[in-house]
């Protein structure tokens, strides 16, 4: 009987891997087709915007800020804030958009919502490679002191960033008023996104208030495994785990009566 149930878990797994893929295909050929540099541009985009503010910023405030080279400093922070901000723009109306493959038993809303923040991951993963690669070169740009204490960082930012996709999506489709907000509410959530400052820099009656924020704690360690001991980070690893799987948990409930409601065309 457990052998039986482990096969059919199995062979789930590799449908639902097999979907996934398929549909990374279709959605990359869709956005970005096979002309010029194709898919490529999941990592240009990112990587655009971190340099321009990144080069503002070493004209407005010099090379360095609090001992460390402020280009690496903006990249760090902006990339992941990209990250976030083209995931959550990408999930709304997704069930619409995608109504047509819904026909296929094997897809799930889920994987739409999958999809599109696998892509923004990834895209933003090369380019924060790309750029290191880059910078490191002319001392822009830090050698990763702790590793695993960055990819941990990257990996909580990345799944609170999923939670947020999953809540998002199904609310879009409940509220077309939604989509009118988001703009503005990536842009209002950056004074706390940790993007652009360290919580070691500020007051500790402000930095109290701050470390509520699942993207300030995920920040704080990716700094640390870039800087080592140049830089004070806190952070506290439970703080973006719980809030990620409560989010999770109200978005894929979300999802559930999405799809009960959906009328596919």
């Amino acid at each position: 009987m457990a052998r039986s149930n482990l096969g059919r878990l199995q062979e789930g797994w590799r449908i639902q891997t097999r979907v996934i893929h398929a549909l990374m295909i279709r959605e990359l050929n869709t956005r970005f087709g096979r002309e010029n540099i194709g898919f490529l541009w999941i990592m240009v985009e990112p990587l655009l915007f971190a340099s321009l503010v990144a080069i503002l910023w070493r004209f407005m405030k010099g090379p360095q800020e609090h001992g460390i080279s402020i280009v690496g400093f903006v990249v760090s922070g902006y990339i992941p804030l990209t990250m976030f901000r083209h995931c959550v723009s990408r999930s709304v109306s997704i069930f619409v958009a995608n109504g047509s493959m819904m026909y296929h038993r094997q897809i799930k809303v889920i994987d739409f919502v999958l999809v599109r923040f696998l892509i923004e991951m990834l895209g933003s993963m090369m380019a924060y490679l790309f750029i290191g690669v880059v910078l490191i070169p002319f001392e822009l740009f830090p050698i990763p002191a702790d590793i695993g204490m960055f990819v941990i960082g990257w990996l909580l930012y990345s799944l609170f960033c999923l939670s947020l996709c999953l809540i998002i999506a199904p609310l879009s489709e409940m509220s077309e008023v939604l989509e009118k907000f988001i703009p503005v509410t990536t842009y209002i959530m950056i004074p706390v996104s940790g993007a652009f400052t360290m919580s070691s820099w500020l007051t500790p009656a402000l930095r109290k208030y701050l470390m509520w924020s699942p993207f300030v704690n995920s920040m704080e360690l990716m700094r640390g495994g870039l800087w080592g001991e140049k830089v004070t980070p806190h952070y506290d690893i439970v703080n973006p785990l719980i809030c990620s799987m409560i989010g999770a948990l109200i978005g894929l409930a979300l999802c559930r009566h999405v799809r009960r409601t959906l009328v596919v065309e």
